[in-house]
């Protein structure tokens, strides 16, 4: 599986007390290379139809980002559907090479004509098992607009 990347730069917003990430800031990068991996992939039907919610997030954390540094975010979908739910696969590299983040987020699909969880279809699920060629990559300048509770990018 080629993965969906988006670059993530840490912003002195992002700084906890510690001098490096906080926390909270790499649930909300999760958040957002999810949804631009939904809105790249996804045709525009099923965006309009349906949205996600989390049920689960497992984070391992495993170095450290300091202010300016980028970090490279790779997501993709391991594994076909169950039920309603689906399992996403992020993990976030050093400019260094090395893995600073992983996590696994479980979401549930919701049908947003009637506010309820639904089944995933294999139509919504397939272009997310298969692999792709030439891998996805997008670049963002701010990716402000993906966070809808005002988060940085």
């Amino acid at each position: 599986m080629t993965p969906f990347t988006l670059p993530f730069t840490a912003s002195a917003g992002d700084i906890d007390q510690l001098g490096h990430v906080n926390n909270a800031i790499w649930v909300q990068w999760i958040q957002a290379i999810g949804t631009a991996h939904w809105e790249a992939v996804a045709p525009i039907e099923h965006v309009e139809a349906y949205a996600w919610v989390v049920t689960r997030h497992e984070i391992n954390y495993r170095g450290n980002v300091a202010l300016g540094e980028t970090v490279t975010g790779e997501t993709w979908v391991g594994e076909p559907p169950r039920g309603a739910r689906f399992d996403r696969l992020v993990r976030f590299v050093g400019e260094d090479g090395r893995m600073k983040v992983e996590a696994r987020t479980t979401l549930a699909m919701v049908d947003r004509s009637t506010g309820r969880l639904a089944r995933v279809p294999g139509d919504v699920a397939g272009p997310f098992l298969k692999e792709a060629d030439p891998p996805n990559v997008v670049t963002i300048k701010t990716a402000t607009q993906l966070l809808p509770f005002g988060g940085s990018v």
